[in-house]
């Protein structure tokens, strides 16, 4: 079920031009110095294609929700993905919406200095100069109501967004948001995921930040359940180092 990507009504810079790519499941907004829509759509489709592909072969990938090997003839995008969900012990889809991201936004930057992909709340960013990144965090007072920074020396770089109480995709908790970001957008959204699935009270934030801090490669994670925030690693909140 889709549901309305209103978040996105939150971007407020005009420094660089946006469009969006629809390819099935897949709904980016893409934001880059000149309309690249045409190859970005390109680039969606090849990354669409090949997952698919594989799947068609092997379909305990689509629906494993532990970690499941694969050997090194599969796409590089599975293999991304399956190394992702192995760091963070989750299935391989958990890593689609941040390995789809960064893929097309790496492909992207050959023709744009500036990047940043947004796959459903999870994110692939390349900039030149400093961005503020919203946390959309459901119900609570939280939500929109802090942002994160990123400096351009920081990126590229994989911001992503796990929630148990919005959106559709599977989580096993009920944190409203945790953000995770990592060099790596594949391992940053699967870390998301497997953090999410451990939060269901505000009381379970300690520990999941423990589990977190257990993932290499990781920079940061943000965990927000009702009105109360954990943070770990290099999460700044908009004017303040945390």
């Amino acid at each position: 079920m889709y549901e309305p990507r209103t978040y996105r009504n939150w971007v407020s810079d005009r420094d660089l031009v946006s469009f969006s790519v629809v390819v099935r499941e897949t709904d980016l907004l893409i934001r880059a110095r000149r309309n690249l829509k045409g190859k970005a759509l390109a680039a969606t489709q090849r990354c669409r294609s090949a997952l698919e592909k594989y799947i068609e072969s092997h379909p305990a990938f689509a629906a494993s929700l532990e970690p499941l090997p694969v050997d090194q003839s599969a796409p590089p995008l599975v293999r991304e993905m399956s190394d992702a969900a192995r760091q963070a012990g989750v299935g391989p889809m958990a890593a689609v919406a941040g390995a789809i991201a960064e893929a097309v936004g790496r492909e992207l930057l050959s023709f744009s200095s500036e990047i940043i992909v947004e796959n459903g709340g999870d994110i692939f960013i390349k900039t030149s100069k400093e961005r503020l990144i919203g946390v959309y965090a459901g119900e609570s007072r939280l939500s929109g109501g802090i942002a994160f920074t990123i400096q351009p020396d920081e990126t590229p770089l994989g911001i992503c967004t796990s929630s148990g109480s919005v959106g559709h995709s599977l989580s096993l908790g009920t944190a409203d948001a945790v953000v995770v970001t990592s060099p790596s957008t594949s391992l940053a959204d699967a870390a998301a995921t497997a953090i999410a699935n451990r939060v269901s009270s505000a009381s379970d934030i300690p520990a999941a930040l423990e589990f977190a801090h257990g993932i290499e490669h990781l920079k940061g994670v943000a965990i927000i359940k009702g009105d109360t925030m954990g943070l770990w690693g290099q999460m700044k909140i908009a004017g303040t180092d945390q």
